[in-house]
C-alpha cells in the first residue's frame, strides 16, 4: 500500500535559530505585533510504499534521521500526511 508521509525538521530547543530570529523581527516592521518565539524548519512530503501506517512510519523516520536531518541539531516528526 502507497502512504503519504510528512517529515517535519527543527532545530532543537536551545540550538539558535538565525532564520527564525530574522523573521521574528521583521514580523513588528510588517504590522504582525504579538508574534514571539519564531522557529524555522523544514517540511518534506513523500510517498512510502509499506504493508502498514506503521512500516511507513518506521521507513520516513528512518529517512529523516539519515538523510534529512541532523540527529545532533534537529528533531524530525514523522506523522502519516492528510490529505
Amino acid at each position: 500500500m502507497n502512504y503519504a508521509v510528512r517529515v517535519d525538521v527543527t532545530l532543537r530547543t536551545g540550538i539558535a535559530d538565525p532564520a527564525g530570529s530574522t523573521i521574528e523581527r521583521s514580523l513588528p516592521t510588517l504590522g504582525f505585533d504579538g508574534v514571539h518565539r519564531v522557529r524555522a524548519g523544514k517540511l518534506f512530503l513523500f510517498e512510502v510504499d509499506a504493508s502498514s501506517p506503521d512500516e511507513a512510519l518506521l521507513t520516513a523516520q528512518k529517512l529523516a534521521d539519515r538523510l534529512l536531518s541532523n540527529p545532533v541539531i534537529e528533531d524530525a516528526r514523522c506523522s502519516l500526511a492528510e490529505d
